[in-house]
């Protein structure tokens, strides 16, 4: 048994937020860009089908040893716990921007991610050891403490990659998308904050981590806390913090590193219902397959979308 992290709480973490609001579009649009075009941009980021409903419904399901959910939202309530305050969701606990901006709630209100995750250690009460998910990552069967964290070091899911400056072929691209908020340049930036020549990239799957290892970093680092915290909308200035996280933990060697995965990722809806089907069914029964990542369901073509909407009904009553 592993004495170290068998027993001790863990809790989780979901960021989320309900774009379809019209308080808070309204609030969103005070300060959305007002470029032709950036308006469509980050209103579509925010659109969402109530898939948080189901990652909570997988956690439950899936994740017993789990003891508290934490949902990081703005002023906000996701439907199923209006309609179901005491049916079996007594774990989940609903936490306000305002909670961990409570230095700087003068950069409220904030709509990027990026810049909540940077508060994410605030959380009054969070387990040493969490799980970060974002609100369309889901388990597709039963995990346990030790996929996770072993020892009390935290399970990185990732791999090794050259920074995209040191890609000759990728020079180019880099140079003329400088601007551009992308996932990996946010974790490059994150690798080069703790010193690293090289990145290990994550990808869409929960991310296991270490208050302690947050909360001693943002207290050295006061000012890198602050300017990543004050974007309003994603910027490519911001570092993602599960990758600083993960690279503090990979230069201490306080971690595991695992190479796989174990994700199903659907990401574009181009292929025929049929293949949907197959690779939803099928891979979810594989024994290497534990996480799920549907990106993007809004953008799917309706007849699809049914199905996987229907999918997820069946399997996480």
């Amino acid at each position: 048994m592993n004495t170290e992290t068998f027993g001790k709480p863990i809790d989780i973490v979901i960021t989320w937020v309900d774009g379809e609001d019209e308080k808070h579009r309204k609030k969103m649009s005070e300060f959305a860009p007002k470029k032709e075009g950036a308006r469509q941009v980050f209103t579509s980021r925010f659109v969402q089908l109530d898939e948080i409903k189901f990652t909570v419904r997988s956690i439950i399901k899936y994740a017993k040893f789990v003891r508290n959910i934490f949902i990081v939202t703005d002023n906000q309530t996701p439907n199923f716990l209006k309609e179901n305050q005491t049916k079996g969701y007594e774990k989940v606990k609903i936490i306000d921007h305002k909670i961990i901006f409570k230095d700087d709630l003068t950069l409220l209100p904030v709509f990027n991610s990026r810049s909540i995750e940077t508060k994410l250690h605030n959380i009054p009460g969070l387990a040493e050891q969490f799980i970060y998910f974002n609100d369309d990552v889901l388990l597709v069967k039963d995990v346990h403490e030790t996929d996770f964290f072993i020892d009390g070091k935290p399970i990185l899911r990732g791999k090794w990659k050259k920074f995209k400056e040191n890609i000759f072929y990728k020079r180019f691209s880099r140079k003329k998308n400088k601007h551009k908020a992308s996932h990996v340049l946010a974790q490059e930036k994150g690798a080069k904050l703790i010193g690293f020549k090289n990145l290990f990239k994550f990808h869409h799957t929960p991310h296991p981590m270490r208050v302690s290892t947050l909360k001693t970093f943002f207290r050295k680092n006061k000012t890198a806390e602050h300017d990543n915290s004050k974007h309003k909308f994603r910027s490519a200035k911001q570092f993602i913090t599960q990758g600083v996280a993960n690279h503090i933990e990979l230069k201490k060697k306080s971690c595991i590193i695992k190479h796989d995965y174990q994700l199903i990722h659907f990401r574009t809806y181009k292929k025929p219902i049929l293949w949907l089907k197959f690779k939803l069914n099928y891979f979810s029964s594989r024994k290497d397959k534990i996480f799920l990542n549907i990106q993007d369901l809004s953008l799917c073509p309706e007849h699809k979308k049914a199905f996987i909407l229907n999918w997820l009904e069946e399997r996480y009553q």
